[in-house]
C-alpha cells in the first residue's frame, strides 16, 4: 500500500486542527529537469528541514525534496510533546549500550529538547512552545517505578527537573480518575508542530535552501556522486541525507526491515470553558500515561482538548477516526462523554525494533536518520542537525546514535507487518490487565 496517498489526497494537508490553525505556505514548485547541488535532502519533515537548514548555515548547497507538502507527515499531525530523554529510559540503555554511551544519549536527548526550543523560539514562536510533560501511571504498581527513575536520573545523571507525583497530586494536576500517580518533567514540553515544521521551512529557504513540493523519490543511486530521481527530475548530489521515518517505502531496504509504518489518531474537541478545561488539565501541560498503547493529550491555544490514542491494524485509517479516539478519551475522562469533536485525523510515524532511532551510513555519501518511534519531535529535530554535522566531516556524534544496536524486524520488510500485529493485540490485551 502507498502510504504517501493511502489516507490523504495528493499535495494536500490532512483535515487536521493543526491544518486549520496554521500559516499554511504557499506550494513549493515541483522539481523538474536536471539539477545538481552539494547536498540532496529528502523528505520534508522536521529531520529533513533540520538537516537543510544547518547544512546551508554551513555554506553547503542543498536541494529538499518532499512527496507532499513539507510537514505533511508525522511532523505536521503529531501529539506535539517535546521529550526529554531517548524512546527507551536510561536503565534499559545501560543495559544494551553501557554506562558512558548511555550518558552520550542522555545528554543528546537533552540537546534535542533544547534545539527545539531554540529554533521554534527563533523560527516559529507561533508554534507556542510551553514546559511540561506529565508522565501517568494507569497502574498502581508503576508509580513507585515511575519514583525511583525520577530519583535515578537526579542521583545518576544531575538531571532535577522532573519530580514525583503521588495519586493525590496526580489527580489535582490531571483530572481522571484512572492515573495512580507518576511525576512531571518541566525539562520536556510541547508546541503545535506544523507551524513549527512550516518555520523551519521558511527558515530554510530564507537561508537559500532549493525546496520543492509534489517531488516523490522514484529511485536513489548510491554512487560519487548520488543520482536521485523523481517522476520529471534527476538531481546529481555529492551527499543525500534521508529523513524518511514511516513514509520511506522500499527506497532503501535498509530501512524498510529496520523501520516499519504504524498509524496513530489525535482528535480535537471543541474549545472548553477554563473551567471545563481546569477539570481536565490545570496547567499547559502535555500528559502522556504509560501504557502500551498509549494515551497522550494536552490543550491547543484556543481551549481545544488534543487527544491521540487508539491501535489500528491497517494501514488505511478508520473510517469513522473521531469515535476510535473518542472510546479511550471518554474512558479517561468520564466527564468528556458526548463533547464535540471538531477535527479528528491520522498520521503515520516509523517506529524501529528496539524503540530506539536508526541512524545509519547507508553508503559512503548516503545518511539516514528515521525511526524515532513516537519520539521524533526532538529527536528528529537533532537528528538533522547530526546529520549536517556528519557531512560536513564531524561524524562522531552521529556516531554515538548510529552505535546502537538497531536489528532487523523479525520476516524484514515482508513478515514485520503480521508480527507486528499479533504484538500489538498482545499489548493491548496487556494494558487492560
Amino acid at each position: 500500500m502507498d502510504l504517501l496517498t493511502a489516507n490523504d489526497r495528493p499535495g494536500a494537508y490532512p483535515d487536521s486542527w493543526y491544518a486549520a490553525s496554521a500559516d499554511l505556505l504557499p506550494p513549493f514548485p515541483a522539481a523538474v529537469g536536471a539539477l545538481s547541488c552539494d547536498v540532496c535532502v529528502i523528505g520534508g519533515g522536521f529531520t529533513g528541514l533540520s538537516a537543510a537548514l544547518h547544512l546551508a548555515g554551513r555554506g553547503y548547497d542543498v536541494i529538499l525534496l518532499e512527496a507532499q507538502r513539507v510537514g505533511f507527515g508525522a511532523s505536521g499531525r503529531n501529539g506535539g510533546q517535546v521529550g526529554t530523554g531517548q524512546r527507551l529510559d536510561q536503565a534499559a540503555l545501560e543495559g544494551m549500550v553501557g554506562q558512558t554511551a548511555a550518558r552520550a544519549l542522555w545528554d543528546l536527548s537533552l540537546e534535542s529538547v533544547a534545539l527545539t526550543r531554540d529554533l521554534a523560539a527563533r523560527h516559529a514562536p507561533e508554534a507556542g512552545y510551553a514546559p511540561g510533560i506529565i508522565h501517568a501511571a494507569h497502574r498502581a504498581r508503576y508509580v513507585s517505578e515511575f519514583h525511583a527513575y525520577a530519583e535515578k536520573l537526579a542521583r545518576d545523571y544531575d538531571y532535577h527537573d522532573i519530580r514525583p507525583l503521588d495519586r493525590a497530586q496526580m489527580r489535582a494536576l490531571v483530572g481522571s480518575p484512572a492515573y495512580h500517580g507518576g511525576d512531571i518533567d518541566m525539562g520536556g514540553g510541547h508546541l503545535h508542530p506544523l507551524r513549527y515544521a512550516l518555520g523551519l521551512a521558511r527558515a530554510a529557504q530564507a537561508a537559500g535552501v532549493r525546496i520543492f513540493e509534489r517531488a516523490r523519490v522514484t529511485a536513489l543511486t548510491k554512487a560519487d556522486p548520488a543520482l536521485v530521481r523523481t517522476d520529471s527530475a534527476q538531481i546529481t548530489a555529492r551527499f543525500v541525507a534521508l529523513g524518511l521515518n514511516g513514509y520511506a517505502g522500499r527506497i532503501e531496504p535498509a530501512l524498510s526491515s529496520r523501520v516499519m509504518p504504524i498509524n496513530n489518531f489525535i482528535a480535537a474537541t471543541r474549545p472548553m470553558t477554563q473551567a471545563e478545561r481546569d477539570h481536565v488539565i490545570r496547567g499547559d501541560h502535555a500528559v502522556a500515561d504509560s501504557k502500551f498503547v498509549i494515551n497522550y493529550f494536552r490543550f491547543s491555544d484556543d481551549n481545544r482538548l488534543l487527544f491521540g490514542g487508539g491501535e489500528s491494524y491497517g494501514y488505511a485509517f478508520p473510517r469513522d477516526i473521531a469515535a476510535k479516539v473518542r472510546t479511550p478519551m471518554e474512558q479517561i475522562f468520564p466527564q468528556l462523554k458526548g463533547i464535540e469533536i471538531t477535527h479528528a485525523w491520522g498520521g503515520t510515524l516509523g517506529i524501529a525494533y528496539n524503540r530506539m532511532p536508526f541512524f545509519a551510513r547507508l553508503a559512503g555519501n548516503v545518511l539516514s536518520a528515521s525511526g524515532f518511534s513516537g519520539h521524533g519531535v526532538a529527536m528528529g529535530t537533532l537528528g538533522g542537525k547530526l546529520l549536517a554535522e556528519a557531512i560536513s566531516g564531524q561524524a562522531e556524534r552521529f556516531d554515538v546514535m548510529a552505535s546502537v544496536p538497531s536489528p532487523q524486524f523479525p520476516g524484514g520488510a515482508t513478515l514485520r507487518w503480521p508480527l507486528m500485529v499479533a504484538a500489538m493485540l498482545w499489548f493491548s490485551l496487556r494494558d487492560k490487565l
